[in-house]
């Protein structure tokens, strides 16, 4: 059976009266269902040192993250629109570990394109200046030598939608990332001063405009609303660098420390998990990822899957 497009579903549901109501598909494909949920790809060859050895690892990296994951072909079809959300919230160059790195994004870009994807768009719902983050994130540039169409998100034309959740009734969210046919979640790694850490789950407040401060009165249930409603089918964490203090916008190299590791997966709750062992927390320390297990939005104990870890060289 053919797979549904996000495009179809909202089509058939505005027929039905109640198109922006509705988000992402997430059922499985049988391919979905019998590849492995989780996999770890973490360098073990030379320590890389230059910014040409940085970028080719961080590339090699993500390909075997997500060649163990079952191959980009696993998510996208020939035809699908793409959207792929980093973090590039920030007016930081790459080496201060606040946004996604660029070569993480760019190679995903590239397998959704050799995977047969018609269009890959990247944008994010910045803090800063869009045109000022953009460019220092390095991922406009790359994304876009990588075939991706760059989208400056205008908050004039995000809609209000039926999110349906605990705590979020209704919100803005844009629509054309909620429209397309796949949405891959690609966050970096890093603290944050209230949350402890942003990860995954917390990465979804790039889709959304209006009084994002609100959430903060509580986060974990409205990450927990957010998610539900993007049904999460491809999570890739940026663990090229992570940002350990001082975050979300960090600015001193000394609270950025390499890790040199990729994780790709289809549970955000344990990427979630993963990313918060690799800050030095237990996840069920970190709020959102406890209240998304609570949620059953994912497994905490990220161990109990069928995880493919491997080592790069």
């Amino acid at each position: 059976m053919k797979r549904q497009s996000r495009r179809d579903f909202l089509k058939k549901s505005a027929m039905m009266g109640g198109a922006m109501a509705l988000g992402p598909l997430g059922a499985a494909t049988a391919q979905e269902a019998s590849a492995p949920p989780m996999c770890i790809a973490r360098w073990k060859g030379a320590a890389a040192s230059t910014p040409e050895a940085i970028q080719a690892m961080a590339i090699q990296l993500t390909q075997q993250a997500m060649a163990g994951l079952g191959g980009m072909g696993r998510f996208v079809k020939k035809g699908d629109v793409v959207w792929v959300k980093p973090n590039m919230a920030w007016d930081r160059t790459p080496e201060f570990a606040a946004n996604t790195n660029p070569d993480v994004v760019a190679t995903l870009v590239r397998l959704c394109l050799e995977a047969g994807a018609k269009t890959v768009k990247v944008g994010d719902m910045t803090c800063n200046d869009n045109k000022k983050a953009y460019p220092a994130s390095g991922i406009e540039a790359a994304a876009k030598a990588a075939g991706a169409e760059i989208v400056y998100l205008d908050e004039n034309r995000f809609r209000e939608v039926e999110v349906k959740g605990k705590r979020l009734d209704k919100w803005l969210v844009y629509p054309e990332i909620i429209e397309s046919d796949l949405v891959v979640n690609v966050p970096i790694v890093k603290h944050h001063t209230l949350s402890k850490a942003t990860l995954c789950m917390k990465n979804y407040m790039g889709v959304i405009a209006g009084k994002r401060a609100q959430w903060h009165q509580d986060l974990p249930t409205c990450l927990c609303d957010i998610t539900a409603f993007m049904k999460p089918r491809l999570c890739v964490l940026d663990a090229i660098r992570i940002l350990t203090a001082n975050g979300p916008t960090g600015g001193n190299l000394d609270d950025v420390k390499r890790m040199d590791t990729v994780a790709a997966g289809t549970d955000i709750v344990a990427m979630d998990a993963f990313g918060a062992e690799l800050l030095g927390h237990k996840p069920e320390d970190i709020q959102s990822v406890a209240a998304g297990f609570k949620a059953g939005l994912g497994q905490i104990d990220y161990r109990k899957l069928a995880l493919k870890e491997l080592e790069a060289a």
